[in-house]
């Protein structure tokens, strides 16, 4: 769902911090849809009953951007002031704050009198000093990289899911185009009232549910590096391993957490995500560390690619952006990013045709409308 637009919109909004021997990044990015949709939370810290536990969330809306903002603003509310959160059953608090939110956004006026049909996806972390509970209620994903390697992820909400299709069916829905109704692509959101009026049945056994799937992780202090929430306009063009590898490739180089996010989005456009993109980088203290040997290596792939750039451009027979960054994807260049592959290093290749080739910029720009780069 959703118009585009003509070319992206690669601004990014970014946002860092640290605490309680965490620290995170954040990168968000409109890309080639009409409007932002997407929403996200990042806190350290819980107030004075809490100052050991942190949160972190991202909230992909569709149909408008007004449901993925309340949530974000008040997931986490909803969640601690749950009696069962109070009383240290953490699974039982996170599900009922969910559904409590899903109620409450019910009222608001714009909502209620159907004006605004938006929903949201939601996926966020819970994170003690002990333990990570991950919840997921539509195809939002968290992964979590133990000891270099994935060994965690949530599961995406599709109506095409045995459970969820079954559910959809009981409700007097139905599951076509792989989509509730042949219209939403998701089983599980927040908001999407019109899919929650059948009489008879809870808010858990309507055609959308938004009930999380909740899971808990005993915190491994020496094999943990780092957990990813990210919306499915990442995890449309990247894998968990993917990922994992992407990110742990610019570890090695660089402990600026906005800057790995940035360029996780920016892999992501290059790659044809068509999507909002939003990623929520949180970093363990057994992160792995910037390396000089990894850095060495990333500085002669760049020179590398300068050289041939620059060969490009003088012996070719076009300066444009297109034609040059073509003939670089034909060719076959080793160490390049893995999870990333050439589309990570789109960004170093535009800035080095620009400061070559100034008068050609605008070929740059247009080089988006030219297919998956």
């Amino acid at each position: 769902m959703g118009a585009f637009l003509d070319k992206p919109k690669t601004e990014k909004h970014n946002e860092h911090g640290c605490g309680n021997g965490l620290r995170y990044g954040v990168a968000s990015m409109q890309g080639w849809r009409v409007e932002m949709e997407d929403a996200h939370c990042a806190v350290t810290g819980l107030g004075k009953d809490l100052p050991n536990w942190s949160f972190f969330a991202v909230f992909d809306g569709h149909a408008g951007a007004r449901v993925s903002a309340h949530c974000a603003d008040h997931l986490l509310e909803c969640i601690v002031q749950t009696e069962e959160f109070r009383h240290d059953d953490v699974i039982k608090g996170i599900r009922s704050g969910f559904l409590h939110l899903d109620k409450r956004m019910r009222e608001l006026p714009e909502l209620a009198s159907g004006e605004d049909k938006s929903g949201s996806t939601a996926v966020c972390a819970l994170i003690s000093p002990s333990q990570v509970f991950v919840a997921n209620c539509g195809d939002s994903r968290a992964v979590l990289c133990r000891a270099g390697e994935p060994v965690f992820a949530t599961r995406d909400h599709k109506p095409v899911l045995p459970a969820e299709k079954e559910r959809i069916i009981r409700a007097g829905g139905s599951v076509m185009i792989q989509r509730v109704n042949g219209s939403l692509a998701v089983s599980r959101a927040l908001g999407d009232y019109e899919y929650k009026n059948v009489e008879g049945r809870g808010p858990c056994e309507q055609l959308v549910s938004p009930e999380p799937e909740v899971s808990v992780m005993d915190r491994n202090e020496v094999e943990d590096e780092f957990l990813v929430l990210a919306c499915d306009g990442v995890w449309d063009v990247m894998t968990n391993e993917d990922l994992c590898s992407f990110v742990r490739s610019r570890l090695a180089l660089t402990n600026d957490l906005e800057s790995i996010a940035n360029q996780v989005v920016d892999t992501c456009l290059y790659k044809g995500s068509r999507d909002n993109m939003s990623i929520v980088l949180v970093t363990f203290p057994g992160v792995p560390q910037p390396s000089a040997e990894a850095i060495q290596k990333e500085k002669e792939l760049e020179d590398f690619l300068e050289q041939r750039i620059t060969e490009l451009v003088r012996h070719g027979d076009s300066t444009e952006f297109l034609h040059v960054f073509q003939a670089l994807a034909e060719e076959d260049i080793p160490c390049l990013p893995p999870g990333g592959g050439f589309s990570a290093k789109r960004t170093f290749i535009e800035s080095v045709f620009k400061r070559l080739c100034p008068s050609q910029a605008d070929s740059v720009n247009l080089s988006f409308n030219c297919g998956g780069y």
